[in-house]
Formats: structure tokens, C-alpha cells, sequence
């Protein structure tokens, strides 16, 4: 698995000016999900302390205990390592494309775990109701992936290459927008994807998400939002957009902890919370567009 992030200002000529980078590359065990190898940019060697987690439940708390420094700055590389077990766990669909995953041999108690969980895996859901009939995940196949670069932008984003056959992207995307007459809110707009390269290579959306949202300067809390579901694989999971309305008058500082302890059942979509989460982040840009106003 590899990450990187990066936060760019963009001056009133129109330039483009990187404020800060960082890299993750980390190498996780296909079954145990355990984390074998990771080197990060900036390097920070206490992280060698996360080898042998597991990238998933648990390990979030885990790179809390160990750099808090870097959670409470909203650095890019915490960023980073708390997407590793969202991004982890839907790298399993390119399992499940490959038809590569066993079915399940004890599908009652496999089924009990997830019952309920977000939209997509309500109880009578779609998934679960052919998850019961056959014991195996479904496959669901999204639309062609458009691309996302821009000719006449080309620093709009990272350098994206196409990933080899089976392979799986996740992309974010959070611009902070500055008021049209002063006293207004910052506007935010928010893109998300998550994509799968088939066996021909061919790219298709699995998850994409698009999020509208002003902030208010001073007290840096949301004064609307409205989520957009562009492609998802369930029917039941549209249903879950108007969870992102719970975050109107929340202040940005504590979104990544609040989402994760609150946003739990067949209201919440597990990848619109990690839409919501990351708009704590909004925070730190408004700091940077603050910063490099006033030299």
C-alpha cells in the first residue's frame, strides 16, 4: 500500500504552491491484514513501533498512543495512516473480483459480526440477504472510472499512473474555497473515490462521494453540508447521506473521533464517515490560507 498527500495554496494569479507532502509505504499480510513493512516521509522512527498490527480495528488507537504529536497538528502524514484501515479493507473487493475469497464456513456467526453495521450491511439488506442465501460476498461491478485530470490543471493532483491488473486507488480530494464577500463561510468541496483495476485493467468505480459544506472562520464549525452519492454499490446505501446534516454546527477540531464513535448503523455509510472525518482537516488549510494571507 502506498499514500501520499499533499497540501497546496493557490495564488490570486492563478500558481500553484505546495505548503507540505508526505508518503507512506507499507507492505500488509494479504490474510492476517498484519503489518510487515512501513516507511513514511517525513521519517518518524517511532512508527516502526505499528509493525505487526493489525490494519484494522484498533489500529488507529494504536498510531494515536504512539505519535500524538502528529494527530493533534492534523499533519499529512497522520492523514495517511489513519486512511491505511479504511483503504485495507476495501482492497478486500479486489479479492472478491479475483474470486479469490472462500466462502464462508460458519456464515451465521460471519454474518452476526457485520449485521447492521452501515446501510449497505443492514440486516434485510441486498448483500446480506444473498450473503444468507449463498454464503459469499456478492461482487457488485461499478461504472468506468472517469478520468480526473484536467489538461489546463495539471498540479490539480498528484501524478496518477494507471495501476496494474487487480489493483485498487483510493482518492481524496478537499478544497477550501475563500468567501465571495467578507463575513461569509469558506466553502468546502470534498471528492472521494475508491476504484478497482480488473484483470484487463480496466478501471471502475467502487465508492464515489462528492460533499458541499461552508465553514465559518471564526468558530470553525460547519454551517451546512450535503453529501452527493455518485456510485455506490448498494441499493440501501444512498439512505445514508442525510447522516452528513448531523455535522451542522459541529466545530472541526474533534470531527475524526466524534464521526468514528458516533456514526455507527444502518443510518451511516462506513465510507461517507470517512468522507465526514477528514473534514477536520479543514481546520489546519484554514490556518495555512491564514498564514500565507498575511506575509
Amino acid at each position: 500500500m502506498t499514500g501520499r498527500a499533499r497540501d497546496a495554496f493557490t495564488t490570486s494569479v492563478g500558481d500553484g504552491v505546495t505548503c507540505g507532502t508526505a508518503r507512506v509505504d507499507a507492505e500488509v499480510n494479504g490474510v492476517t491484514r498484519d503489518l510487515d513493512v512501513l516507511s513514511t516521509d517525513p521519517a518518524t522512527p517511532a512508527l516502526q513501533g505499528l509493525l505487526g498490527a493489525v490494519v484494522g480495528p484498533g489500529f488507529r488507537a494504536r498510531v494515536d498512543e504512539i505519535v500524538p504529536d502528529n494527530r493533534k497538528a492534523h499533519s499529512l502524514l497522520y492523514l495517511l495512516l489513519d486512511d491505511l484501515p479504511g483503504a485495507g479493507l476495501v482492497s478486500g473487493y479486489a479479492m472478491l473480483s479475483a474470486d479469490a475469497v472462500p466462502r464462508a464456513r460458519k456464515p451465521d456467526e460471519y454474518l452476526g459480526a457485520r449485521a447492521d453495521l452501515c446501510a449497505g450491511w443492514a440486516s434485510d439488506g441486498s448483500m446480506m440477504v444473498m450473503l444468507r442465501e449463498h454464503g459469499q460476498n456478492p461482487t457488485p461491478l461499478g461504472p468506468p472510472a472517469p478520468r480526473l485530470t484536467r489538461p489546463d490543471d495539471l498540479a490539480a493532483w498528484h501524478d496518477i499512473t494507471d495501476l496494474p491488473p487487480m489493483g485498487m486507488r483510493r482518492l481524496r480530494r478537499i478544497d477550501v474555497i475563500p468567501p465571495v464577500a467578507a463575513g461569509g463561510g469558506h466553502r468546502v468541496d470534498v471528492f472521494f473515490r475508491d476504484s478497482h483495476f480488473d484483470s484487463d485493467a480496466v478501471e471502475t468505480v467502487v465508492h464515489e462521494y462528492s460533499v458541499a459544506a461552508t465553514v465559518d472562520d471564526a468558530t470553525r464549525t460547519i454551517v451546512s453540508i450535503a453529501a452527493t452519492p455518485n456510485v455506490l454499490p448498494w441499493q440501501e446505501c444512498p439512505a445514508a447521506i442525510e447522516s452528513a446534516s448531523r455535522l451542522v454546527g459541529h466545530n472541526l477540531g474533534d470531527l475524526r473521533p466524534w464521526v468514528r464513535e458516533t456514526f455507527v448503523g444502518t443510518t451511516t455509510c462506513t465510507h461517507l464517515n470517512d468522507v465526514l472525518r477528514g473534514l477536520t482537516d479543514v481546520g489546519t488549510l484554514l490556518d495555512q490560507i491564514a498564514a500565507i494571507s498575511v506575509r
